[in-house]
């Protein structure tokens, strides 16, 4: 059975959510999130939906097209 992680079932605090928020901004993988929260990509994803944060990253140019 998979380790569960240290905040498993706990509250989230309003550094956490400041430092979600952060790591967001910073377009940083929802799964390293989590890793550095110390929570699931599922627990992560949940909390910035409630929060109204934007998961998806924002410097990907569609197909990986270079640009000219």
């Amino acid at each position: 059975m998979a380790k569960e992680p240290k905040n498993h079932g706990k509250s989230w605090t309003n550094d956490q959510v400041r430092e979600l928020k952060q790591l967001a901004k910073d377009n940083t993988p929802t799964r390293v999130m989590a890793l550095k929260l110390g929570r699931t990509p599922e627990s992560v994803q949940s909390k910035a939906r409630s929060e109204g944060i934007s998961l998806k990253p924002t410097n990907q140019s569609p197909y990986n097209r270079q640009p000219k």
